[in-house]
């Protein structure tokens, strides 16, 4: 959750580590705060609030200078945002910074406090940095003192760390266990950098490692020494990796924000995506284990969380549609505790973009704790889910700086689509003709996509009509059900509108009695076989005074009896015919998602709420 940088070199040092943290606030904006040294000396600055008042305190100062540095921005976990709960913390010789979570904290604040340590604040990570100060104190030694208390600490952590003393000027050591952690590789050989993520760095290199579980790195401007934890050097049995995309896929590029920027991306992202695995007009992910294990399975799982998870119901659907095998969903939190059935003969597939949210990895290990095959759709090469699950599919859907997912979205529900179909085939259920018509329908929504971003102004005007409601319900049927559930979490997460997402066939079973006049109601409606139905419950809300937006095919309004006006107030059609290519029921909601994303985005923007980095939220969730 929260991020990490750290940089050695000959740059000036404030300007390096207020760069990177601006680049990872979607990590965590409560407070930020960095610790630079000096002449043997360390010098700390942090602040509750948001990146700009700590580059306020540093402008008075006019920067701070030093050989190396590290910097930290904080999404809350113990201890409110404030002054003293800001990391860095220190304690004596040590400073360090901390993403992660100490369980057995508590315990190891009552053994530091009889050996005569004091707290000032009330986080985990200061109970981190005394211990590692306790046995810094007896041998004098940096690497015993991390590897003698990374011994002693329950739970996720990764670490930046820096020791006073000029015998240890220019030196960071970086150590991690399940929040994850890079170490970047300067171009000019006279520089290095950690980092919570590439987008802190990669405006000076590409270049980087990834720290493995229990692997401490010692670096300073030439070298980057990489160890485990008996003291082994592993250096050389790492692999650099290069990151595929540069500096200008990390920056706004003219756009308000980072979100705006995403949805617009969503064309080129489900083409990159889908391109590579469509060959000779049959979808083909080059993996034969991988579609052995899922056509031979007895049933799959489903696990991921929030818009992941979404994607998941969408997954869950098209395969037993395709494939006609048994699916089960779960977020992946309620996964591990509720001792899920699971055999060798089953498969899990596990939905993240980040590839390292914490109970979606803990789900994964639990999977192949019990012999389960786990296939694994990421966005981030070289992740935690995608190192550890036995296949990956990859959704190339680029940088997503956002803490609202779009682009990563649409890629997920494309590639379990895809899947689905494939599998069908592979399974004798679908015909090799079916499987191209559905390729073919997929190439196209792309364009789509585009053909509805320009029609961006019209959904900006429909949600200057919605921006003041208290509440807005949604409604849907089948796969219009599980749009409606990402549709609301878009909504609530980025305007803060109290927004809820029901089956339509269910507002008869209690939910309609929140229906009263002016209450906002999309209703989402692309699958024309069932739209009598969701029309019906249309009515049914509207004669008790609902104001409704109706998402539709433009299939639907064009076929349908039912006049328009009748049934809405406001209405948003999504293309179904385009290049000569009619697209299915199946693939709408693909494309539908994107006026649902731009309406809760200007939603949010007209109510002026910071859409990028919504309240009490953050990316990548890496702790439980």
């Amino acid at each position: 959750m929260c991020g990490i940088i750290g940089y050695t070199g000959d740059r000036k040092i404030s300007d390096i580590l207020i760069e990177g943290l601006s680049r990872l606030e979607y990590r965590g904006y409560d407070s930020a705060g960095i610790a630079v040294m000096q002449s043997g000396d360390i010098i700390t600055r942090k602040c509750q609030g948001r990146l700009k008042n700590l580059e306020t305190m540093l402008e008075k100062e006019n920067g701070i200078t030093g050989s190396c540095g590290i910097g930290h921005t904080r999404w809350a976990t113990h201890g409110e945002p404030s002054d003293i709960n800001s990391h860095p913390h220190t304690s004596k010789n040590v400073v360090i910074v901390h993403n992660g979570i100490i369980e057995n904290y508590v315990s190891l604040k009552n053994f530091l406090a009889n050996n005569g340590y004091e707290f000032e604040s009330e986080t985990d990570t200061e109970v981190a940095v005394k211990l590692i100060d306790y046995y810094y104190k007896s041998n004098k030694d940096p690497f015993g003192a991390i590897t003698a208390a990374a011994e002693k600490l329950k739970g996720s952590y990764a670490l930046g760390v820096m020791f006073g003393g000029s015998e240890h000027e220019g030196v960071i050591y970086a150590v991690r266990k399940g929040s994850p952690l890079i170490i970047g590789k300067g171009k000019d050989e006279e520089e290095n950098f950690i980092a919570s993520d590439i987008p802190a760095i990669i405006k000076y290199t590409r270049d980087y490692y990834i720290l493995e579980e229990n692997e401490i790195a010692v670096i300073d401007r030439k070298n980057i020494e990489i160890f485990n934890f008996t003291g082994e050097n592993i250096t050389g049995k790492k692999e650099l990796r290069t990151a595929s995309w540069d500096i200008e896929a990390a920056e706004k590029g003219g756009y308000q924000h980072f979100m705006l920027k995403e949805m617009f991306e969503q064309p080129k992202a489900l083409r990159d995506t889908v391109s590579p695995r469509i060959k000779d007009g049959l979808i083909d992910f080059g993996n034969t284990e991988m579609m052995e294990k899922l056509l031979k399975a007895d049933k799959i799982y489903i696990a991921a969380c929030g818009t992941a998870m979404h994607a998941g119901i969408i997954g869950k659907h098209m395969i037993e549609t395709y494939a006609r095998t048994s699916v089960e969903v779960d977020i992946a939190s309620e996964f591990r505790y509720r001792n899920p059935i699971l055999g060798k003969d089953d498969c899990v597939i596990i939905i993240s973009q980040s590839g390292e949210t914490a109970d979606t990895l803990a789900a994964l290990k639990l999977a192949k704790e019990r012999g389960a095959y786990v296939v694994a759709v990421v966005n981030v090469v070289g992740s935690s889910i995608a190192r550890e699950a036995d296949s990956v599919i990859y959704t190339w859907a680029g940088p997503e700086i956002a803490v609202a997912s779009t682009k990563a979205y649409s890629v997920q529900i494309t590639v379990m689509t895809m899947l689905a179909v494939s599998m069908g085939r592979h399974k004798g259920l679908i015909t090799e003709e079916t499987e191209r018509e559905t390729a073919a329908q997929i190439m196209q929504i792309p364009e789509i996509d585009e053909v509805l971003l320009k029609d961006a102004a019209h959904y900006q005007y429909i949600a200057s009509k919605y921006q003041n409601a208290s509440s807005i319900f949604y409604i849907g049927r089948g796969l219009d059900y599980a749009l409606s559930m990402e549709s609301s979490l878009k909504l609530k997460e980025i305007s803060y509108i109290h927004s809820e997402a029901y089956a339509a066939g269910e507002l008869k079973h209690g939910t309609i009695s929140l229906i009263e006049n002016g209450t906002p109601v999309i209703a989402v409606a692309t699958q024309s076989g069932i739209f009598e139905k969701t029309a019906a419950n249309i009515k049914e809300v509207r004669s008790r005074g609902a104001k409704v937006l109706l998402v539709c095919g433009e299939n639907i309004i064009g076929d349908s009896d039912i006049k328009i006006d009748d049934l809405c107030d406001d209405y948003i059609t999504i293309p179904k015919k385009i290049n000569g290519v009619d697209i299915s029921d199946n693939l709408t909601p693909i494309a539908a998602i994107l006026p649902m994303q731009l309406f809760a985005y200007y939603t949010a923007v007209l109510r002026g709420c910071d859409v990028d980095k919504p309240r009490n939220l953050a990316k990548s969730v890496t702790v439980e």
